[in-house]
């Protein structure tokens, strides 16, 4: 396991730059095991599935501006309800329009650390635990937060997505 003071990869390093800039003492770490499903993620670090906060990212409208919704890992996101939310129509993007949009692979994206600036949309049901962990750039590193640093370091609007 790698963390702080460890040799973090180029994307995880990133992401832990990311949180530093935005002034946030929290640490990423790397596992040796998949954290790439909510699943994985919570057997890794001995957690609820519930408390893996999943990035996933939509497109809105015909233009299909990117949209970041960070979701339990418990729940499944209700697009129409999401479409109701956001004012127009919403997707799930492709795995390349992910990468173009956030800089990120499916599985390791962070809610920090896009190469774009994304509006971002979180799950109410994460706010209910006291700890959660996200995703931090690659499909195996992580870190840990409360949900109200979540709110902050995102600027996200809290939403019932499903």
């Amino acid at each position: 396991m790698t963390g702080e003071g460890a040799e973090l990869s180029v994307s995880a390093r990133r992401v832990q730059d990311a949180l530093a800039e935005l002034g946030f003492e929290l640490n990423v770490i790397e596992l040796p095991q998949s954290t790439r499903s909510a699943k994985d993620a919570a057997q890794a670090v001995g957690c609820e599935v519930g408390q893996i906060a999943k990035s996933l990212v939509f497109s809105r409208g015909a233009g299909g501006e990117a949209i970041l919704v960070i979701a339990s890992g418990a729940n499944r996101v209700d697009e129409a309800r999401l479409s109701d939310e956001v004012g127009e129509s919403v997707s799930i993007s492709t795995a390349k329009d992910v990468r173009r949009q956030t800089g990120f692979a499916i599985g390791g994206v962070p809610p920090v650390g896009h190469i774009t600036q994304l509006s971002t949309y979180i799950d109410e049901d994460l706010l209910a635990y006291d700890e959660i962990w996200a995703a931090a750039g690659t499909p195996n590193a992580v870190f840990r937060l409360n949900p109200a640093d979540l709110v902050r370091m995102t600027a996200g609007r809290v939403i019932k997505i499903r």
